[in-house]
């Protein structure tokens, strides 16, 4: 029987000219920044609400006010992204499940397959494709950080490359539902259209619409 699965969010401190920054210039530096905080906090306490072992913030930056309680933060090592996703896996002595903070419509009911009692049965990884290419999630019942080291990031090959990384380990695989990244000004609009009552909504809804 596999110990209850980590659930970890990877994310950058929100400051200006740190995160966020294709959303410029239809946003400004200083705005884009406060919709990376609104996104932040929205994944953090949608994954406050779903089941866990330990939950953990793998941060670039500094920790501030809107870390939840019953979240351990750790830094990110590393250069690439590969390089810090793998390190984030490398701390995990079990099932783990890592997701990024660009997706704040995600809810419990999103990610419960990979958080239910029988997620790993007959099941060693489970993936979120992202819109963009990319992915949103993943999860490994055994982390190995080979399986992610050297995937190129931030392609539109990227998810297909990561998820043939994993089945080409003979891992069996699950998916998890195609979910749009927030990268672009339109984007944030149709994600905020996607999370209504969210903060990143509310964000994105003072700011007004922009092109982008």
């Amino acid at each position: 029987m596999l110990e209850p699965t980590t659930l970890m969010v990877i994310a950058k401190e929100p400051q200006p000219g740190r995160v966020k920054t294709r959303l410029t210039p239809a946003y400004t530096v200083a705005e884009a920044a406060d919709l990376a905080l609104a996104a932040l906090y929205d994944t953090l306490e949608a994954v406050s609400a779903m089941p866990a072992r330990r939950r953990v913030l793998v941060l670039d930056g500094s920790p501030g006010h809107w870390v939840p309680t019953g979240f351990e933060v750790v830094p990110q090592r590393g250069t690439g992204l590969d390089q810090r996703l793998a390190a984030a896996f490398d701390g995990c002595d079990g099932p783990a499940v890592v997701v990024g903070m660009d997706t704040p419509q995600i809810t419990p009911a999103l990610l419960a397959p990979a958080l239910a009692p029988d997620a790993w049965h007959s099941c060693d990884a489970w993936f979120g494709p992202a819109e963009d290419g990319g992915f949103w999630a993943m999860g490994l019942a055994a982390p190995d950080p080979k399986l992610l080291l050297g995937v190129p990031m931030s392609t539109a090959e990227t998810g297909a490359i990561q998820r043939g990384r994993l089945a080409d380990a003979g891992l069996t695989v699950r998916d998890l539902p195609r979910l749009r990244d927030i990268d672009t000004a339109h984007d944030a609009v149709l994600v905020a259209g996607q999370a209504p009552g969210s903060r990143f909504a509310a964000a994105v809804d003072r700011m007004g619409p922009r092109l982008g």
